[in-house]
């Protein structure tokens, strides 16, 4: 462990504050959109623009860094960042914010593609794991520490944007100054999506769904918080929560995926989700009810991300799995930009409550078709199933293939 900070110090501290600053955004304007009087319709277009341009910059990066290189493309990325926090204060209109949320969304892509291809070349085959493990805790403490950060002035000031622009343009100078050289950029081969379904059901409409899960939980709690009157301190704890359920729950249940048929768990994981917010959801005047709504729907949320992935791989040449992650990140994408419209809508319809409802929906559509998939087709033996690779949803597919690379690795060395 030692060998890793010594060698990726400068890397994690940057994007230790580089998470700092996109997990102040994501509350901050749920916040500020209240004040400045946008309905929940309305900030829903606006979050929905980060999905829309990460979907757009996890395609586009590759084609750019081949062109210019990694440091170019890194800070080229990381001033547009910066800028469009300072904008946010500047002109709050929801056409500019959304605007620049697609801006900020396709940089933010870019910045883990190269943070992370320049983490995998700083590590050796025996320290890769380490250095994704610490690499993924690193970015929640930068997004916990965010929801901390909230706190620290009025949200309907403008020191709060500074502080999101500072952290972001700070972040950069540790990197951009590292002597680590930038490393040699490989493209991972493509799978068509037709390809990908008749391999793997479930793991192609599961990932689908669970980004508008996505969508729900990490782009609209802070715009919930406010519809039902949370406080400020009351909002960023109950998005916190969110981030530290998915830490947390991670590694148990990668370990219980490596045990048992990977689709029974994900009717377990979805069907008491979906219940339990179903169920919390009267409960919702309490505090703690909603406190623990958030834990429990976030530390189911991010697990499933990679026990989907996992449960995919159980059908792939390991050769193909890198090509089959790329196009489950597309689907991920492409269900998580529509879900905010669908949340802000019902929300300014029905009420705010409708936000549970159509996370407790998504959770359990989930499990239904992973009860119809256990009809079509048999379970693959437990000792055949390929090894369980924890990732974030925000994890480009760098990111994902070194995982699953070093997953398999720690397998074979079990057996």
């Amino acid at each position: 462990m030692f060998y890793i900070f010594k060698n990726a110090w400068p890397l994690l501290l940057g994007m230790m504050l580089l998470m700092a600053g996109n997990g102040l955004q994501g509350t901050l304007l749920g916040l500020r959109g209240a004040i400045e009087g946008f309905s929940p319709t309305t900030m829903s277009y606006v979050m929905s623009g980060y999905f829309l341009g990460f979907l757009g910059g996890s395609y586009i990066t590759p084609h750019l860094i081949r062109r210019v290189g990694h440091v170019r493309v890194f800070a080229a990325l990381g001033s547009l960042i910066s800028a469009a926090f300072i904008l946010y204060a500047a002109v709050p209109d929801p056409f500019v914010w959304t605007l620049m949320r697609v801006v900020v969304g396709f940089c933010f892509a870019g910045v883990y593609v190269v943070a992370e291809s320049w983490l995998n070349d700083s590590a050796t085959n025996e320290t890769r794991g380490q250095a994704l493990s610490i690499y993924i805790i690193v970015q929640m403490i930068g997004i916990v520490a965010a929801q901390i950060m909230v706190n620290f002035a009025d949200v309907g000031g403008y020191t709060l944007f500074v502080l999101m622009s500072v952290l972001v343009s700070v972040s950069f100078m540790p990197i951009l100054l590292s002597v680590t050289p930038a490393p040699v950029f490989h493209a991972s081969k493509r799978m068509s999506l037709a390809d990908l379904y008749k391999i793997s059901p479930l793991g192609c409409v599961g990932i689908f769904v669970l980004g508008g899960v996505f969508a729900t939980l990490f782009g609209m709690p802070s715009v919930y918080g406010t519809a039902v009157g949370m406080t400020v301190k009351e909002t960023t704890i109950f998005v916190g929560l969110i981030y530290v359920g998915g830490l947390i729950w991670q590694y148990p249940i990668g370990w219980v995926s490596d045990k048992v048929d990977r689709r029974h768990l994900v009717i377990m994981l979805t069907g008491f989700g979906g219940v339990s917010v179903f169920m919390g959801m009267a409960l919702t005047q309490y505090q703690l009810v909603l406190y623990t709504l958030a834990f429990v729907a976030g530390g189911i949320a991010n697990p499933l991300y990679s026990l989907l992935i996992a449960y995919t791989n159980d059908y792939l040449e390991q050769d193909d799995m890198a090509a089959a992650s790329g196009g489950l990140i597309f689907l991920n994408g492409v269900g998580a930009i529509g879900m905010p419209l669908l949340v802000g809508w019902s929300m300014t319809t029905f009420g705010p409550n409708s936000y549970f409802v159509l996370l407790a929906t998504l959770f359990l559509s989930i499990t239904a078709y992973a009860l119809y998939r256990t009809t079509k087709r048999a379970p693959t033996p437990v000792d055949e199933t390929s090894a369980y690779a924890a990732v974030l949803p925000q994890s480009s597919p760098i990111a994902v293939e070194v995982a699953q690379e070093v997953a398999i690795e720690m397998a074979q060395e079990e057996d």
